[in-house]
């Protein structure tokens, strides 16, 4: 049967059944239900933008793009979002996927927590961005009609959103400061992890080997 929230379909595949699942299995039930909510937010405003896209791609785009933070795949060598877009990639492959395809998935993940760059790339890649600015920061809540922001709220409820999305992004990456230089997860750090102390672009240039 046909799965469909505020006129968003999820495609009936095995492809996307299976990623449902890992999710499912890997993630808190947080990051799953937030998971959901980008798919039907990013869709939503893509429609709003006119953007054709392949929803089985955006499916998995937004089903992995914080799995990095789950226990089951996240590293501390690399940021949170490559852990996502790699295992991402190799799920595509493993289903018959091609590798361009993938790619796009990928770099969606990848660049989600890059402000404004994916928006300008394919909408594979725009729409994850599109669908967690919705969800995490609220940027395009108001393009969302009340009743379509309603329906997938009901779906897939944001009790104590806020303050558990937080601890699952710290969490997450407390064991790899350093990858968060340069990127929006540097404040989640400077909140929630005591003596975390930022990297600084400046002091790096000037701190170099070059002599000037």
């Amino acid at each position: 049967m046909i799965e469909e929230v505020a006129g968003v379909e999820v495609p009936d595949t095995r492809l996307v059944a299976e990623a449902t699942e890992l999710v499912r299995e890997a993630a808190s039930e947080v990051v799953f239900h937030h998971s959901r909510r980008v798919f039907f937010f990013g869709s939503l405003r893509g429609r709003e933008f006119g953007l054709p896209v392949d929803p089985e791609l955006l499916y998995v785009g937004a089903m992995f793009h914080d799995l990095g933070l789950t226990e089951r795949y996240r590293r501390t060598d690399q940021r949170f979002e490559i852990d996502g877009a790699d295992e991402a990639r190799r799920f595509l492959l493993a289903h018959g996927i091609g590798a361009d395809e993938a790619q796009l998935v990928w770099t969606g993940i990848a660049l989600h927590t890059t402000p404004e760059v994916p928006l300008h790339m394919a909408p594979e890649i725009a729409l994850v961005t599109r669908g967690v600015e919705v969800d995490v920061l609220g940027i395009g809540y108001e393009a969302i009609p009340d009743g379509h922001r309603a329906a997938v709220v009901a779906a897939h409820p944001r009790q104590d959103f806020k303050r558990q999305i937080l601890a699952a992004f710290t969490e997450g990456i407390r064991d790899r400061p350093d990858t968060t230089f340069g990127n929006v997860k540097a404040d989640v750090l400077a909140h929630f992890v005591p003596g975390f102390e930022r990297g600084d672009f400046v002091r790096v240039i000037q701190g170099s080997p070059w002599p000037g």
